[in-house]
């Protein structure tokens, strides 16, 4: 297990569905982190509580996942010195998910936050064990191990549909 701990917060439980996809890397990589719901905006002394106590609870990045206004990842980063990594979701009220795209990238001056592509929480997982393994070097080499195994199975694909030709459908996934 890592020496580093990431928080994973959401502002609802339907963000779950995204959310999870960062947890699922997480443990594969063996990296710890715990996973909770925050609202900026059902519960705002929750989340600054917690965004203010987030280091000295040992937490090294926070990943934080919001649809709507998506206000979540900029009030945590307002209160944090910690990274915070923003993860936009897609949710039932959302205005095609740009609406949490622009709210979360476009942070002022002074307060920023990482942001990965719309539902991207596979990547926000990445990128925060990416800041663990900077001190940690069995993080360092679990994302080695992943890089090389992701490129193992794209060679693998090629090379099935170099063989079989892009008409027979089998690309090897």
């Amino acid at each position: 297990m890592s020496k580093g701990k990431i928080a994973i917060i959401m502002g609802s439980q339907s963000d779950l569905r995204v959310m999870s996809e960062a947890a699922k890397v997480l443990e594969e990589l063996e990296v710890q982190f715990e996973l909770s719901i925050v609202s900026a905006h059902r519960t705002p002394e929750r989340m600054m509580d917690f965004a203010k106590s987030a280091r000295k609870n040992g937490f090294h990045a926070i990943i934080a996942g919001a649809g709507g206004a998506a206000h979540l990842p900029g009030m945590v980063a307002a209160y944090t010195t910690l990274p915070v990594i923003g993860v936009p979701v897609k949710s039932s009220n959302s205005i095609d998910g740009w609406d949490s795209v622009l709210s979360i990238l476009q942070m002022p001056s002074g307060v920023p936050v990482a942001t990965v592509a719309l539902d991207g929480a596979k990547n926000a997982g990445i990128l925060a064990a990416q800041i663990i393994a900077n001190f940690d070097d069995d993080a360092a080499k679990k994302l080695d191990n992943y890089k090389s195994e992701m490129r193992e199975k794209v060679l693998k694909s090629a090379e099935v549909v170099e063989t079989n030709g892009w008409k027979s459908g089998k690309v090897g996934f």
